[in-house]
C-alpha cells in the first residue's frame, strides 16, 4: 500500500490523473476498495505516516460521493468528490484566529495565572508570533473582549440586576467565578468575573509583545452589556453574531486554526461554534492557556468528538500546505457536504 502515496503525490493536481491512478481495474468506476486506497494515500503526512481511518467512517464518506447508490463512484460522481472534497483537503483556505490575547488576561484584572489552573497567559505570545512569522495563512483574525463598563459578567455590577429565584447563589453570597441566574428576560446563567477588558482601557488592548500583522481582521465581542460573549462567532445566548462569519465567507475559508485565551472559555467556545457551523477546526494546544484543567480537558474532548483536531504549533505548516492531511478533518468535510446536499 505504501506506493499508493507516491502515485498520489503526482496526481492531486489533476482530476483525471487521480481517477485513473486509483481505478486499478480500468472499469471507469471506483469500488469501495479502490476508494479506500485514495483515503490511504490522502490521509498521511509528508513523512509517509498513514493516519488510520475508521472503517465505518470510510463507508460514510464513500456513500456521500456514491450519489446513485450503486456501490461505485463513477467518473461523473468523482467530479463532485474532486472539486468539493479532495481539492479542499489538498489545498485548504486557512484562517488563523487568535482569541483575546489581551492585557487583562495576562497581567491585569483577570490574570489567568490566578485561576485554578495557574497557567501563564504570556506563554502563548512567543509560539503565536512564530506562527505569524513563518506560516503563510490566508487570513489572520484577532478577537478582543470589548465590554462596556456596565457589563453583566462583572461581579461588581451584580447589584444592578435582579437574580431569578432559581439562582444557585444569592447576590449577597456570590463570589468571583461563581455562577448565578439572572431573571431576564431571557433567563440567563452567568459566571461572574472580575471587571476586565473594558472598552478602550489598557486591559482591553492586545498584549504589546503580540505581533499584529498587516491586513489582519479584528473582531470585537462582548459589546452588549446584557449578555456575555465567549465565542468569537456569537454571544452566549445566540442572539447576535459578530462580523466573523461574514469575514470568513468573504475569504472562502475552509480551515480555522484557533488559539489564545482562555482555552476552556473563549477559545473553546469559539472552536465548538466553528465546528457547529461546519468549518474544519484545528485547536493549537501550545498556543492556548486556560482557567481550569478539568474544563480544558472537557474542551479538548468536545473538539475531538466533533471531528476537530488538536495539534501543536510545529504541526501547522504541513497542514496548511496540504502535506499533512488528517482524516478527522476529511470526515468532517464529507459530513458537511452530505448535509448541504440533503438540504437542497
Amino acid at each position: 500500500m505504501a506506493e499508493a502515496g507516491g502515485e498520489a503525490d503526482a496526481c492531486w493536481s489533476d482530476m483525471d490523473a487521480c481517477f485513473n491512478t486509483f481505478d486499478k481495474d480500468g472499469d471507469e468506476r471506483l469500488s469501495p476498495e479502490e476508494f479506500r486506497l485514495i483515503c490511504r494515500a490522502l490521509f498521511r503526512n509528508d513523512k509517509g505516516h498513514i493516519y488510520p481511518l475508521d472503517e465505518d467512517k470510510a463507508r460514510h464518506i464513500f456513500a456521500v460521493f456514491d450519489k446513485n447508490g450503486d456501490g461505485y463512484i463513477d467518473r461523473d460522481e468523482f467530479v463532485f468528490c474532486w472539486n468539493h472534497w479532495i481539492k479542499v483537503i489538498v489545498r485548504p483556505v486557512n484562517v488563523f484566529l487568535i482569541v483575546d490575547v489581551q492585557n487583562d488576561f495576562i497581567s491585569g484584572t483577570l490574570n489567568i495565572s490566578n485561576c485554578v489552573a495557574q497557567q501563564n497567559g504570556l506563554e502563548v505570545v512567543a509560539p503565536i508570533n512564530k506562527l505569524l512569522d513563518t506560516i503563510p495563512f490566508d487570513a489572520v483574525v484577532y478577537s478582543l473582549d470589548w465590554h462596556p463598563s456596565d457589563h453583566v459578567s462583572f461581579i461588581d455590577n451584580l447589584p444592578q440586576r435582579e437574580l431569578h429565584h432559581t439562582s444557585p447563589i444569592s447576590a449577597d453570597k456570590a463570589q468571583t467565578y461563581d455562577t448565578v441566574t439572572f431573571a431576564g428576560p431571557p433567563l440567563m446563567k452567568q459566571r461572574l468575573w472580575p471587571r476586565h477588558c473594558v472598552q478602550d482601557s489598557w486591559g482591553s488592548e492586545l498584549h504589546k509583545d503580540l505581533k499584529i500583522v498587516d491586513n489582519a481582521i479584528k473582531v470585537y465581542k462582548g459589546t452588549n452589556p446584557e449578555v456575555d460573549s465567549y465565542s468569537v462567532f456569537w454571544d452566549n445566548k445566540k442572539m447576535t453574531d459578530t462580523t466573523l462569519s461574514s469575514q470568513l465567507r468573504m475569504k472562502n475559508a475552509t480551515d480555522i486554526y484557533i488559539c489564545g485565551l482562555a482555552y476552556d472559555v473563549c477559545v473553546g467556545a469559539t472552536a465548538v461554534d466553528a465546528l457547529a457551523i461546519g468549518y474544519r477546526t484545528i485547536l493549537i494546544d501550545d498556543c492556548s492557556r486556560g482557567v481550569d484543567m478539568a474544563d480544558i480537558e472537557k474542551t479538548k474532548n468536545t473538539v475531538i468528538s466533533n471531528n476537530g483536531v488538536i495539534v501543536n504549533s510545529e504541526d501547522v505548516l504541513g497542514m496548511i500546505e496540504g502535506r499533512d492531511r488528517r482524516p478527522e478533518l476529511g470526515y468532517k468535510l464529507a459530513m458537511e457536504l452530505k448535509k448541504a446536499v440533503s438540504a437542497q
